[in-house]
């Protein structure tokens, strides 16, 4: 019964369908076994984004627990790293995160973190996967009598979240002056966002901040900000925060209404951590997809950058190889060490607004701190995915992008049938007419 199951962040798919109960319970139960190897307090951490089928997979996980004699804490709806501390701080042997991200509702997911608020390795994964697939090692784990684990739910520890984030907010600035539309996605941030904002000083209107189990990033949220940029430019804000459905991830809008990029927000970060000296190593870690526009300005201004496979796994392994606390994702994965394990949208909004508090001036300016190269990218949806290298002829039309003077990066997506193709350039015509190229091309030979 080998299967694939962990993706590029967890495991993730249709509720229902792929990601059934049975699937949950397993699984928890192989993770179970896992951690039971390395148990120090025999406690596991459980916490959920909106979404309706939570219920179904929370139920199953904490069924899958008990059974092999785990005892379970259910936190409800939370964003993905306070999962993450809140499992280091209670001091359990694991958290587990209940979410699809940023996808649509009727998808879900499951992440795990060690006792350290950490993902897993690869190799962890692998391991996991191998004992979901031994029938006699989940049956020889089955407890009975008093060896059964019990679970309990607890309300109260938002409460050690709020505290840490706002303990990363500079102690002697203050959000009191500062007009903040924010919107949570209908997601895990709900509470906790506004609540945090607010304590600081903040004058807070939140919108979408209402789930109902469907509305999850439905037009909202880090994804869809049209609805927030509106906001912003009709109540006359000084900047629009928007968080996906399990909060690890962040978009800013500008005071004129505008989005921010995400190249040009994490190079403006990497820059003002430098000028507070919170800058470990001068480097900061992006991904392959960053744009080379960010790369020249660190470039200026001493900082070096480091590139990493896509994903926030990915980054923040290279953070930890290079002793680096700070990097991040184009798409809004920003990781500060120094406060959160993981990619974590509201400790990265903390420091933007402490950002735009130090150095006195409006989003527009100063998160815009270089212009971007011209980006193209495509997803082109393929029914399978032979490995690249063995695609005739695309190796030499790559050379010759390359000689064109452009950065390439050809992928296939992580969660879906997609071939994702990127070129980047000075001349955005030259990008243009290359990219129906190369598209042409794809197209052709994944038919």
């Amino acid at each position: 019964m080998a299967m694939k199951l962990f993706g590029t962040d967890g495991v993730r798919g249709e509720a229902g369908s792929y990601l059934t109960p049975m699937l949950a319970m397993r699984l928890a139960m192989a993770a179970g076994i896992y951690f039971k190897a390395h148990s120090t307090t025999n406690k596991i951490l459980i916490g959920k984004d909106t979404r309706k089928s939570g219920y179904m997979i929370e139920n199953a996980i904490v069924s899958g627990l008990t059974a092999i004699g785990y005892d379970v804490i259910q936190i409800g709806p939370m964003p993905t790293p306070a999962v993450a501390f809140i499992t280091e701080n209670m001091r359990c042997d694991a958290g587990i995160m209940i979410s699809a991200s940023h996808n649509a509702f009727e998808d879900n997911g499951i992440k795990f973190f060690d006792a350290h608020g950490n993902k897993f390795s690869q190799e962890v994964e692998a391991h996991i996967e191998a004992i979901y697939a031994d029938n006699a090692q989940i049956d020889a784990a089955l407890v009975t009598g008093k060896a059964m684990g019990a679970a309990k739910r607890i309300d109260d520890v938002i409460g050690r979240y709020i505290v840490q984030l706002k303990s990363s907010f500079p102690k002697h600035l203050t959000l009191h002056g500062l007009r903040i539309i924010l919107d949570t996605a209908n997601g895990a941030a709900y509470k906790v966002a506004p609540t945090i904002l607010e304590e600081l000083g903040a004058e807070v209107i939140t919108i979408h901040n209402r789930p109902n189990g469907y509305n999850i990033n439905d037009e909202c949220g880090a994804l869809h900000t049209k609805e927030l940029q509106e906001k912003v430019r009709e109540l006359r804000a000084d900047i629009g925060i928007a968080l996906d459905g399990d909060a690890d991830r962040l978009v800013v809008v500008d005071e004129q209404g505008e989005v921010v990029d995400g190249d040009q927000l994490m190079g403006a970060l990497a820059h003002h951590l430098k000028t507070q000296n919170r800058l470990k190593g001068d480097a900061m870690v992006a991904t392959v997809m960053s744009n080379m526009g960010l790369q020249e300005y660190l470039g200026r201004h001493d900082i070096q950058l480091y590139r990493s496979d896509v994903g926030d796994k990915n980054v923040l392994e290279v953070m930890m190889e290079k002793k680096i606390n700070f990097g991040g994702e184009q798409s809004g994965h920003i990781i500060m060490h120094d406060y959160a394990k993981t990619g974590d949208g509201l400790a990265a909004a903390l420091q933007t607004l402490a950002l735009l508090l130090t150095h006195k001036g409006k989003a527009s300016k100063l998160l815009r701190p270089f212009a971007l190269y011209p980006q193209k990218l495509v997803n082109i949806k393929v029914s399978h995915k032979p490995p690249l290298g063995s695609i005739e002829g695309l190796a030499s039309m790559l050379s010759e992008i390359e000689k064109l003077g452009m950065r390439h990066l050809i992928r296939y997506s992580g969660t879906e049938n997609k071939l994702r193709l990127l070129l980047e350039g000075k001349d955005g015509k030259l990008l243009e007419s290359t990219m129906q190229r190369l598209e042409a091309f794809c197209t052709k030979a994944l038919a």
